[in-house]
């Protein structure tokens, strides 16, 4: 009998890891980010961990599981068992990533088979069994640093029960009757105490006993929604009773209830609200997406060190004190166009013939200077003179908490547009504010991009000679306009667009 248990079990394995493996493994780890699966008494945390002030994040809200049961069951006792069934219900709820509590209903019928009669009775029996159960479940695989989520929950368990048994045997004219014990008395160890039944010599025939669980099982998941395992558990009484089977053995061995089930398991909750129950998810995820994409992590600016400003970085600057504003190339050395020896910076004759040097100090060679070169010198001076800009453009005033131009904004810059077209040397820096938090950086920027929008759009000004400026500290709801002879980029990405608004 044993092995055609055995053989079930390994075949029903078989069947369900075919269909587990052959899911998705998914390693998302977004619920860390996501408020809406964080409970109202975690929220302390998740707000610290958001903003950067506590590394871990808030334990994300989680489904329960439902499980039912059904399979085979058996007493290992004093008298040899015959084959019989049993089932339960259960609810399963996480109290992290490894433990978890189950709350269940057990019930067994179970049979023992005929022997020697005895005081008018055979040792032949039949027994009814039913239980309610605390179980502490300890998942083995949940975390790995290999992998993404689970596939198979492997566990151990351990439990309390409250067990309510009646045990019936057979006499010798075939006759069941409910089992008392030999002398057995009233206050018999581990016994709560009797209920239910006819009433023998002041015994009932159903008896209340506590009992103590141990076993394993594992679990397939099938998908987000319901599982699919084997478990099999083991009950025996918690104290010195011995009469499950109806028959108290020799050396005070306790009998056991040996229930092996098959287990259909489904999550309950809306997934909206709850992530999957934390056994199934591996709390290792956030982590390495973290390492992989960051979404979450306060990068660092990188530094590179360029002590005279010349636009080349200290490591690969070969002349790393030039002066401020003097033409390099692109090793950092000061440029000498005409290869006179003396710098362009320093150099009052850029382009001088060579039949001149030597030159002087100032690279001014000795030939006598024909009127041609005057010429050039001028347009040289021409050529790489700074063009300037001195016009004076107003600033936006935006309602609180809104990116839309009012009839105002708009009036105000259509006269601003006459002057930025009037300038055609000008460029126009527009600055918006607003830098204490993510969601005044994204409105800042999302007020610069409407005055930018509006200006090229409506007004026809080139976007080339907008300069995108957002964030900076000052009124957040004002947004600047200034002219400038500078350069820089037109638009840049949104910082934080889950906050983009449109209003």
């Amino acid at each position: 009998m044993a092995s055609k248990k055995y053989a079930l079990v390994a075949g029903l394995l078989s069947l369900i890891s075919t269909v587990s493996f052959a899911q998705r493994n998914d390693a998302n780890a977004d619920y860390a980010l996501d408020s809406s699966k964080v409970s109202v008494k975690d929220m302390p945390q998740y707000s610290e961990f958001r903003n950067n002030q506590y590394p871990y994040p808030a334990k994300p809200k989680s489904q329960w599981e439902l499980g039912i049961a059904a399979g085979y069951a058996v007493i290992a006792g004093d008298i040899k068992s015959k084959a019989g069934f049993g089932g339960g219900i259960s609810l399963r709820k996480a109290l992290g990533h490894v433990f978890s509590l189950r709350f269940g209903y057990f019930g067994h019928f179970t049979y023992g088979e005929p022997s020697a009669y005895q005081d008018n009775f055979s040792r032949e029996f039949r027994a009814k069994t039913h239980s309610g159960a605390i179980d502490l479940i300890a998942s083995l695989n949940t975390i790995s640093h290999y992998r993404g989520n689970p596939k198979t929950n492997i566990y151990l368990l351990v439990g309390s029960d409250l067990i309510m048994t009646q045990v019936q045997q057979k006499n010798a004219q075939g006759e069941w009757h409910n089992f008392y014990g030999q002398g057995l008395p009233n206050t018999q160890s581990g016994i709560i105490g009797t209920v239910l039944g006819e009433e023998v010599n002041g015994r009932k025939g159903w008896t209340l006993l506590h009992g103590l669980s141990f076993g394993g099982g594992i679990a397939f998941k099938v998908s987000d929604r319901w599982n699919i395992g084997v478990e099999q558990r083991f009950t025996t009484p918690s104290s010195g009773y011995d009469y499950l089977d109806g028959q108290k053995g020799a050396g005070g061995n306790r009998d056991i209830y040996s229930l092996t089930t098959a287990r259909m398991n489904f999550n309950l909750g809306s997934t909206s609200k709850k992530v999957a129950p934390l056994w199934w998810i591996n709390p290792n995820n956030f982590i390495y997406n973290e390492l992989n994409v960051p979404k979450h992590m306060k990068i660092p600016t990188p530094v590179l060190p360029d002590a005279d400003g010349d636009g080349v970085t200290d490591q690969f600057d070969q002349e790393p004190n030039t002066p401020a504003g003097s033409p390099v190339d692109s090793h950092g050395v000061a440029k000498d166009t005409d290869g006179d020896g003396v710098p362009d910076y320093k150099d009052k004759e850029l382009l001088t013939a060579q039949s001149c040097f030597p030159v002087d100090a100032d690279g001014v060679g000795k030939c006598p200077e024909p009127p041609c070169c005057a010429e050039l010198r001028e347009a040289m001076k021409t050529l790489t003179a700074k063009p300037t800009c001195e016009i004076s453009l107003p600033s936006v005033t935006f309602k609180a908490g809104s990116v839309t131009l009012s009839k105002d904004a708009q009036a105000i810059l259509t006269s601003a547009a006459q002057q930025i077209n009037s300038n055609p040397t000008c460029n126009v820096k527009v600055i918006g504010y607003g830098a204490t938090n993510k969601r005044e950086q994204q409105l800042s920027w999302d007020r610069v991009n409407a005055v930018i929008k509006y200006l090229v759009e409506k007004q026809g000004v080139a976007e080339s000679r907008f300069i995108f400026t957002y964030g900076q500290m000052g009124d957040a709801n004002t947004v600047d306009l200034q002219g400038t002879s500078e350069t820089g980029p037109s638009t840049v990405p949104a910082p934080h667009p889950q906050y983009k608004k449109t209003k």
